[in-house]
Parts: C-alpha cells; structure tokens; sequence
C-alpha cells in the first residue's frame, strides 16, 4: 500500500503539462507545486488556454504539443490530454526522453499499453498512471481493519463509482477521444479491486459477467458493471456510470463484519475521512487523518524517476491494470439507453 510520500525538500523534476483541461487545473498541477516540482511549461491546441495556466501557475505557454516535446527544460511529461490521445502523445515523450506522467486511464487498449510499456523500459524512463487514491492513507486503515480480523475472512468486496450525466459535447462522450463510462469510472473499480488484492496486485482475478449500457445516440457506454471472482473463493461486484447521483465508495464484507468508506476516490486534501465497522455487536464510526494523495503520487512519481526506481515491477501493475479493464470490456454483453 503506498504511502504518504510530500517532500518540500526533496528532488525536484521539470515538468511539461500537455493538455490544459480541468483536472490539470483543479488537482494536477498545484499539487506537483505543492510537493516541490516545478513545471516549466503548458502546452494546448489553444494558445490562449495554455496562457490561462501559465498565468495563474508561472511558466511558460506554448501552442501545439510538439513545441513543448521541443524544448530542452523539460524533464517529464504530465499528459492531461483525453484518453484517446494518451498514447500518441505518451510515445512521443518517451521517444523524446521524457519520463511521462498521464492521466488515467494509461491508454485506451492493453495493445496500447503495452507498447508503452515497452518503450519505457528500452528508454529507461519512468511510466506512471495518475491514479490518486491508493497514495491516501485511509486506505491503509482498512486493510489494517482486515488484517487485524475485525471483519473475519473477507467474502465480498463492493466498489462504485458514478457521477452526473455529462453535459453535451464532453470527451467523455466522444466515442473517438477514449469516452465512456468504463474508461473514465470503471477503471477506478479495477484499480480498486485490485490494490485490495495486495500484495499479489490483483493477480488471478477473473470476470465472470459483465455489463455495458449504451447510449446508441453517443456511441459509449454510459454505464456498466462487472462481477469478478478472487482467490480464495471471494467476489468483486464493480459498478459505474454517468447519470448517477455522486457516490465514490466501496465495502469489503466478510465473515465477521463489514468496513466502508463513503470518499474513496475523490477525496479533498483537507477532508477527514470516516471508517465504518459494521459488525454483529455494534457499529463503529472511526475518523482518519486528512491526507493529499494528489501531491503524494506526484511526489512518487518524482522519486521514482529521480531515482531510477526499477520499471519491472511498475510496468507489470500498468499492464495488469489494462489487461482487467480489457477483459471487463471483452466481456461485457450491451444493453441500450
């Protein structure tokens, strides 16, 4: 389980941002400031965009994505771009000698992903998805819960996630740009499941069924589920989409009791999660520390690449990830909004 990892005082890193979207603006970007990385250029199809970020963030602006990639100031890569550009933009900076932080998902394909992979390790950088919440200490708290036994032997684990119907021409939305509920929701659930699944990182997990709601007039999935089955006998139930009320939660019940947590994956810096126990003589609510998980995959992304941690390992996580949300797709039977 990753750790806390915010080091003002540790190594730094260059950065370039591709991409100048809302989660670069709300999350990235001040948190690879707030762990003491500097970024040193923005990049966008629209000149003005990137001048927005360079504005409120400092450093430069440049329009067209190969500018940046032409530049000899920049160390990595954040690729903030939608899914459907992740690869071509990711390659190119790896190619370019970049060490490359992209959004979630890595890519739109296991093929994809791999080819990353690949190039990384010929290039000897650093490859990373930005998935934040398994770098927040809540979730070591329910993993101490389970290994302690204060649920007995876990049996089922619940994971959601689904936000408001996407408002009219969002990428999420745009078949041709990676959209869909599975890319953009679903990849959280097999991220969680797996990081539940430490430390074999969510090796023998098989899709037994599962579902994709599309929206014929869009042509994406707007909603899905998966029914998983674990080692040892256990089931993962998966479920996301758009048209949802908020809810980003999962539960692990077991032979014993049951722990949840309501904000598992969107958590603010400042918010101190709740821990719930449920068991059959009583019901406990336990309040965690605040913690920052976006400076915090920064901060390890940085160290990482500074320190020329081994790939192996980390791009064996990256592909597994691909290979479930693949197999969760290749499974799934349609149904139609």
């Amino acid at each position: 389980m990753p750790k806390s990892t915010i080091d003002p005082n540790g190594p730094r890193l260059r950065f370039g941002v591709l991409g100048c979207g809302d989660i670069a603006w709300r999350n990235t970007v001040p948190a690879i400031q707030r762990c003491g990385a500097e970024v040193v250029v923005f990049a966008s199809r629209s000149g003005d965009r990137a001048r927005r970020f360079a504005d409120r963030f400092g450093g430069a602006a440049v329009e067209g994505y190969e500018r940046l990639l032409a530049r000899t100031d920049v160390d990595a890569v954040y690729v903030a771009l939608p899914t459907g550009l992740h690869h071509t933009w990711a390659r190119r900076a790896l190619e370019s000698g970049r060490h490359v932080l992209a959004e979630k998902p890595l890519t739109a394909t296991l093929d994809e992903a791999a080819d990353l992979v690949r190039l990384a390790a010929q290039r000897g950088r650093w490859l990373a998805e930005n998935f934040t919440f398994p770098y927040h200490s809540q979730h070591t708290a329910v993993q101490k819960v389970i290994a302690d036994g204060e649920i007995g032997r876990p049996r089922v684990y619940e994971i959601v996630f689904g936000i408001p119907a996407r408002p009219d021409g969002d990428i999420r939305n745009d078949p041709e740009l990676g959209g869909g509920a599975l890319l953009d929701l679903g990849v959280y659930t097999a991220r969680a499941i797996r990081l539940m699944c430490e430390p074999a990182d969510g090796a023998g997990l098989e899709v037994a069924g599962a579902t994709l709601n599309i929206d014929p007039a869009l042509g994406v999935d707007v909603a899905g589920s998966a029914l998983l089955g674990l080692p040892g006998g256990a089931t993962g139930h998966l479920s996301f989409g758009f048209g949802l009320a908020y809810r980003s939660a999962y539960a692990v019940w077991g032979s014993e009791g049951r722990v949840s947590l309501q904000r598992a994956f969107t958590p603010p810096a400042s918010l101190r999660p709740v821990l719930r126990l449920e068991r059959q003589d009583r019901v406990e609510e336990r309040t965690l520390p605040a913690d920052d998980q976006h400076a915090n995959v920064v901060a390890a992304f940085v160290r990482a690449a500074v320190d020329g941690a081994p790939f192996g390992p980390q791009g064996e996580s990256l592909l597994r990830q691909a290979a479930l949300v693949q197999r969760i797709r290749g499974t799934a039977k349609p149904s139609f909004a």
